[in-house]
């Protein structure tokens, strides 16, 4: 089963991911900025991505980070599938 994290207040995306068979974890901005934020995690889903996410320019994590502005929940399932093996 895929572990997403999705941003707080994404309310309609965790309830679609869920209810497609995904196990979703809620995170706050805090917790985002956490070095260790994007262990355990196949997916990030949230809004606002900026250039210098977490603080860093670069990221060494595979794991997909997924805008979720002006997407759909459904978009958002397809992002996940086409970009988590």
């Amino acid at each position: 089963m895929k572990h997403i994290a999705v941003q707080e207040g994404l309310t309609p995306i965790v309830n679609y991911l869920i209810k497609s068979g995904y196990k979703v974890s809620e995170f706050s901005a805090r917790q985002k900025a956490s070095k260790d934020f994007l262990d355990g995690f196949d997916a990030v889903i949230m809004t606002g991505i900026d250039d210098n996410f977490m603080g860093m320019q670069t990221s060494n994590s595979n794991r997909p980070i997924i805008e979720a502005r002006g997407m759909t929940p459904e978009d958002i399932k397809a992002a996940i599938e086409q970009r988590v093996q």
